[in-house]
């Protein structure tokens, strides 16, 4: 036996302000979000009569259906609670529009998300997956209320064909048009044979199901075509700044093999290695997938490759700092001061540069600067200044 229960009239999806990269404007978007606000409550009043009903219906084909269209509305009221907070009661200035606009035409979280549906979208399939859900249920008796079941037949024709009309020329399009023409014909023949006085209860109820499927359907389909036109363009921005990219890590790794040994040893990856960006969908999502792959590797050699240089150069700071605080504190006029200085100044001049051993050489030179100073020579003096140099033959 078929489940019925009285229950409120279906609501619809308010319409949404302004368009994706456009900021709203602050009178439509107090408007929606009143509008948006009572579509929520009401929608989970009546999925609350759906979900009674479901549970005492021998359909048990209905429970993906019933899960599917909570997690609609929880998209949906997730987002509406994210609007109001960066609404803020309309204290809003251009950067708080421009945040609305994203939250209004942006992916939405949950399973909205996995379709790349928006919040208008994200309504409008909650709109047809509860149409078709009342109807399975029976809901709605056609002969109460025929006019407001046709009305609502040409009103979702309507909006497949809006839907048909936004698609990209090809085969999708094609076969959209195939089907917003069988389905508006039938809505046309169920209108025309009413009007002549004609039955048509039972013609009615699979023609709602056919089109709530229909319209769901494109939505899904307009959805992911707009996430696949993203990944594409994605791509193509994509590849020619990893190329620059891989050019400037070259440059890195040869600086680094010239200045320092031994230095890091892996390898550049190469961009054009992949070749063009495909068109194909599946084939983006992989080539998107080697990029980052190609990204992640490009990072890793120039921070391999810079540090030995980066290293390098705070060893020659640390370098020249020691030699002038040696001669600051008259160190320098000391033989083994003298000498160590002179060491670790050619090992660091040198071209590449042993950075072992020039790391070794600057401690223990900072070292010998810290330990107490060495007994001066037989006669009671240092050796003359003048004498000295510290770091003969270091280049500026």
């Amino acid at each position: 036996m078929t489940a019925t229960v009285a229950t409120s009239a279906a609501v619809t999806a308010p319409t949404a302000p302004a368009a994706w990269g456009q900021p709203v404007a602050p009178p439509a978007m107090a408007a929606y979000l009143d509008r948006l606000g009572a579509w929520r409550d009401a929608r989970r009043g009546e999925l609350d009569e759906l979900d009674r009903a479901a549970l005492s219906s021998p359909d048990t084909d209905l429970t993906g259906d019933v899960t599917l269209a909570m997690a609609l509305w929880q998209a949906v009221a997730t987002r509406h609670d994210d609007l109001l907070e960066v609404w803020d009661g309309g204290r809003v200035g251009p950067v708080e529009l421009a945040r609305l606009s994203v939250l209004v035409w942006g992916r939405t979280a949950g399973v909205a998300a996995s379709t790349g549906a928006s919040l208008p979208e994200a309504c409008r399939l909650s709109d047809a997956v509860t149409a078709q859900l009342r109807r399975r249920l029976a809901l709605e008796t056609v002969s109460a209320d025929l006019a407001g079941h046709l009305a609502g037949l040409r009103a979702a024709v309507e909006r497949i064909r809006d839907l048909v009309a936004a698609m990209t020329p090809g085969a999708d399009r094609f076969a959209g048009t195939a089907l917003l023409d069988d389905l508006s014909g039938r809505v046309e023949d169920v209108s025309a044979r009413a009007r002549r006085g004609a039955d048509v209860g039972g013609l009615v109820g699979p023609l709602e199901s056919d089109v709530a499927h229909a319209e769901r359907d494109l939505i899904v389909g307009a959805a992911t075509r707009r996430d696949d036109e993203r990944d594409l363009a994605r791509a193509r921005a994509w590849r020619p700044q990893l190329v620059e990219r891989a050019r400037a890590v070259t440059l890195v790794a040869d600086e680094c093999v010239a200045r320092v040994q031994p230095s890091p040893v892996l390898g550049i990856p190469q961009v054009d290695s992949l070749g063009p960006v495909p068109d194909a969908p599946a084939d983006v999502d992989a080539y998107l997938a080697r990029l980052e792959a190609v990204e992640r590797a490009l990072t890793r050699a120039e921070r391999a490759y810079r540090a030995p240089v980066a290293e390098l150069a705070g060893l020659r700071g640390l370098y020249e700092a020691s030699v002038a605080q040696a001669t600051a504190r008259g160190r320098d006029v000391y033989p083994e001061v003298s000498a160590l200085a002179r060491f670790a100044g050619q090992v660091l001049d040198a071209s590449p540069v042993d950075l072992p051993r020039a790391r070794a050489l600057v401690a223990a030179f900072r070292d010998l600067l810290a330990a107490p100073v060495p007994a001066l020579p037989p006669g009671g003096a240092p050796p003359a200044t003048g004498t000295t140099d510290v770091a003969p033959g270091r280049s500026s």
